[in-house]
């Protein structure tokens, strides 16, 4: 993901927010809707989650140190992780709060216009944010289905707009469908079952973001195009005659680390090894452009030793040829 193009749906999800919390918390102040007021904390929460997420995409760029001699690319997870949690606890966990205390204590929706109005307003303004979420990760999805962009995309911020706004798409329908119940009835506990509704499916969608981000906190491979694009770039057939095994991690979303162990002929002087990993290390930055910190190691290649295949416990340091 292109870092503008992650920009762009975040300051449109942001705006979009904002807006709609002030009116949404308005509209409870005129007609005392439990749902208004769960629905504004809620898009007041997204605002902050957009907020941390520009946060982590600056802290990212900085350059790296001694102490962090890869630099600081993952600070775009961290701060994704935290919008699982702030999502969670402020949004979701309000919501339920807010919702019961509804059920247990209705009372009935006062000038309804304002909550009917404000909601139509934030589903027209939320459908914009997610038109702007999904054009920018059209750009960049492929033929990946909607499910396997979320769980494979290493940069962040893309799909955690993208659930956002899907959440507050549907939350605001539930919202509109509790209030309307609770004006056709005359009573005030739908809008308390719609509140809870709101809370439920916020906790549903911070916990996807908090798997998926973990995942990607712990560390997580080059995508299987990647992978086989440098395997390809690796050998060369005449120095480089075979790639032992390899081993990836994204540093960021946007930075990967990749460790080989490479074949070369026995008889072959240490000038011309030098030589071949330096060519291969431009292969597979052509191949790879986000492929910046690479380590070849070369040795031979013995067949008894490899037939039993890869030992992933292993490290490329290991004296596994």
């Amino acid at each position: 993901m292109s870092a503008s193009g992650g920009t762009k749906a975040i300051v449109a999800a942001l705006a979009a927010n904002l807006a709609i919390a002030v009116a949404k918390f308005v509209a409870f102040l005129f007609s005392g809707s439990s749902s208004m007021l769960a629905e504004s904390v809620h898009s007041l929460a997204d605002s902050g989650n957009q907020g941390l997420l520009l946060l982590g995409g600056k802290k990212a760029k900085r350059e790296a140190t001694p102490q962090h001699p890869f630099g600081y690319g993952r600070e775009r997870y961290i701060y994704a992780f935290l919008v699982s949690i702030v999502l969670f606890s402020v949004g979701g966990m309000f919501a339920i709060y807010e919702g019961y205390e509804k059920i247990k204590h209705p009372h009935p929706i006062e000038a309804w216009y304002w909550p009917v109005g404000v909601l139509v307003f934030a589903i027209i303004a939320e459908s914009f944010s997610f038109r702007t979420a999904i054009q920018e990760s059209n750009l960049i999805r492929g033929g990946l289905t909607w499910t396997q962009f979320v769980r494979r995309a290493k940069a962040p911020e893309l799909p955690v707009v993208l659930l956002e706004d899907l959440g507050a798409l549907v939350g605001l329908i539930l919202a509109l469908g509790g209030v309307g119940l609770a004006l056709l009835t005359g009573d005030g506990v739908w809008d308390g079952i719609g509140t809870l509704c709101i809370g439920i499916l916020l906790i549903a969608i911070a916990i996807v973001l908090a798997a998926e981000t973990k995942s990607l906190l712990l560390g997580e491979s080059a995508g299987t195009e990647e992978v086989k694009r440098i395997e390809a770039a690796v050998v060369d057939g005449e120095t480089v005659t075979r790639l032992i095994h390899m081993r990836t991690l994204h540093l960021g979303p946007e930075e990967l680390l990749v460790a080989a162990k490479i074949a070369v002929q026995h008889d072959d002087s240490a000038g011309d090894v030098a030589n071949a990993i330096n060519a291969a290390e431009e292969r597979i930055r052509a191949a790879v452009p986000i492929a910046r910190v690479i380590y070849l190691e070369p040795d031979i290649y013995k067949e008894t030793a490899t037939s039993a295949g890869p030992d992933l416990a292993k490290t490329p340091d290991d004296n596994d040829h």
